[in-house]
């Protein structure tokens, strides 16, 4: 496995998005965990969860209280794995998501994050989505004391633009090391973001990264290629799966970034853990820069 790191910490290259574990649709609990552990086992040091990630009203940090009977059960040495958790979001158990970026509720919410993970202080803690409602400065300003108060380690923000970065770092500095937005082969529009973090010395973190990889027809006889049906034209001439080829090329794209592919089956979870292994030429990465998405 190839690593790279989130502020101080060495982490591995693909990390695990482990929402899909407890949220509709989630598998039962010994398939989740042999998720967890087939992850572990194939080198992965960097898990990503949410209080959030849940499925049923009152059930919240189902997510985080999963991972650590995970990481208990594993009979590894886990001490290295640097479990990334998120506040600033809720489920009410109707398939909606809510938004609470008050300085008390991230208090509150890291707090219930650390007794759920187990630790005295959490590795690194994310604010999963600006609150319109909240002056930006405010929640940031919550971050910082969290780490004032010895709850956290690190800050990370998701879901946000390049001036809420700057004005985050601006507060925070440099226990600010992490950036969570959507980034996939159909969705490109953080690029911006993307490169920022490379000037500032920040982790980027994709997530939903093998978006848009699903095969597509071409568009005419002399059309564009779809992004879906490039990834899959290069998969097949390696003889590798297009989820290995889309985590590929974010690896390539960028040396900030860490993908997050989430995973409901071991297998899904040890092939996307490959892609460190497969290097693409800069002809199959022009093409598949430019792919429509």
């Amino acid at each position: 496995m190839d690593h790279r790191t989130i502020g101080t910490v060495e982490v591995s290259a693909i990390g695990l998005g482990a929402m899909p574990l407890s949220i509709e649709g989630r598998p039962d609990e010994s398939q989740a965990v042999a998720t967890l552990h087939a992850a572990l086992d194939a080198g992965i040091t960097f898990i990503d969860t949410a209080d959030s990630y849940h499925w049923h009203a009152g059930e919240s940090g189902h997510n985080e209280l999963l991972i650590a009977r995970a990481l208990r059960s594993h009979g590894g040495d886990t001490s290295g794995v640097l479990v990334a958790t998120k506040g600033g979001r809720g489920r009410p158990g109707d398939g909606t998501w809510t938004v609470n970026g008050t300085p008390d509720h991230l208090r509150r919410a890291a707090e219930a994050s650390a007794r759920r993970l187990g630790v005295e202080s959490i590795g690194l803690y994310q604010l999963h989505k600006p609150d319109p409602a909240v002056p930006w400065a405010d929640s940031v300003g919550a971050l910082s004391d969290l780490i004032d108060a010895g709850t956290i380690r690190a800050a990370g923000i998701s879901n946000v633009t390049t001036g809420q970065i700057r004005q985050a770092h601006a507060i925070l500095g440099d226990r600010l090391v992490s950036v969570q937005n959507r980034y996939s082969p159909a969705v490109r529009d953080s690029e911006p973001e993307l490169r920022l973090c490379e000037r500032l010395g920040l982790a980027f973190l994709p997530w939903s990264p093998l978006g848009g990889i699903s095969r597509s027809s071409l568009d005419g006889p002399s059309g564009p290629v779809s992004a879906g049906t490039a990834f899959h034209h290069v998969a097949a001439a390696h003889g590798v799966s297009p989820q290995q080829v889309a985590l590929a090329w974010l690896l390539a794209r960028s040396p900030v970034s860490v993908p997050v592919p989430g995973s409901g089956r071991p297998g899904s979870i040890r092939d996307s853990a490959r892609a460190v292994h497969l290097t693409l030429s800069e002809a199959e990465m022009a093409r598949l820069e430019d792919a429509r998405p």
